[in-house]
């Protein structure tokens, strides 16, 4: 039995004729009609009682009749759900992202669009760390992520740089470096600094080191350490020290806290959306041709 079979008979029971019913199907009504017989002796009773004109459901042939229009919808709605799975319009995508990443620019617009333009699909965000990123990416847990300073080179990867954070200084209101109209590394030689962990971030932990050193503050007064920005700066706003943040953290500081640039601090976080090669999701492809589309990453790419 094939589901043309359901379909030929359904549309033979609504239709109580022949004749009728091989119009509606498009097909030859010798054909249709074969096509019913071997149905009958394949079930081993018959679906409709021949009249001289038309024929007449028979009583099994109600009841198949239910059953069959309820299967054909049935492969009809899976049909439908599996089109928009490879169309990338329904499934679920997974994507990670730095929670400073996220108050303002690409992330937060790529979140938008995607729910805007695929209302169906499911979109699980996961804020993490881009070292728990690059792991979880690696191993499939997630699609995608949005990683600082992915390194350029990975066989199993693949990435998009989005952008270019710069790092910025977050100070008390009204802490000394405030005061100053052009604030320069070594105005902070006398400050007490929250730092975050080296393990966090190993490469960017020496690269800041080397910029300062660079800059005549050759060995900042590390007083405490937090584990994440959101941490730094809840402790900076409670007067414990000052902290370098990406410049993203004006969008979300704490009261009492603010953002100053450093005029020779040349540091930046590269921000790249990375996934791995082999993942063929139609979701992730569609995610990632509108990232590249948005206006903030195709004006980065020209620089």
């Amino acid at each position: 039995m094939e589901l043309r079979h359901l379909r030929y008979f359904v549309a033979i029971g609504e239709e109580q004729h022949y004749g009728r019913a091989a119009k509606r199907l498009r097909v030859a009504q010798p054909a249709l009609s074969r096509q019913i017989q071997g149905l009958e002796d394949e079930l081993g009773f018959k679906l409709f009682d021949r009249l001289p004109r038309g024929v007449k459901i028979s009583v099994a042939g109600k009841s198949f009749l239910e059953d069959a229009r309820r299967l054909l919808q049935q492969v009809n709605e899976a049909t439908m759900r599996a089109r928009r799975v490879a169309r990338g319009q329904s499934g679920t995508l997974r994507v990670g992202f730095t929670e400073n990443a996220s108050w303002h620019g690409v992330v937060p617009e790529s979140f938008r669009k995607f729910r805007q333009e695929q209302p169906d699909a499911e979109l699980q965000v996961n804020p993490l760390s881009s070292l728990e990123q690059f792991e979880a990416v690696c191993s499939g847990r997630l699609d995608a992520g949005f990683i600082f300073n992915m390194p350029k080179t990975d066989r199993e990867l693949d990435q998009i740089p989005v952008a270019s954070h710069k790092i910025a200084l977050a100070a008390p209101k009204g802490h000394a470096p405030q005061k100053l109209m052009k604030l320069r590394l070594r105005d902070l030689g006398g400050a007490h600094f929250v730092w975050f962990p080296r393990r966090e971030s190993p490469a960017f932990y020496d690269r800041l080191m080397h910029e300062c050193f660079r800059g005549g503050l050759k060995s900042p007064r590390i007083v405490q350490e937090g584990v994440n920005e959101a941490t730094m700066l809840s402790l900076v706003s409670h007067g414990v020290g000052v902290a370098f943040v990406n410049e993203n953290a004006r969008w979300r500081c704490p009261q009492g806290v603010v953002v100053l640039p450093v005029m020779d601090l040349n540091l930046r976080l590269p921000l790249a959306l990375v996934w791995r090669k082999d993942n063929v999701s139609p979701l992730l492809a569609k995610f990632i041709a509108d990232v590249k589309l948005l206006p903030e990453v195709e004006e980065f790419a020209k620089r």
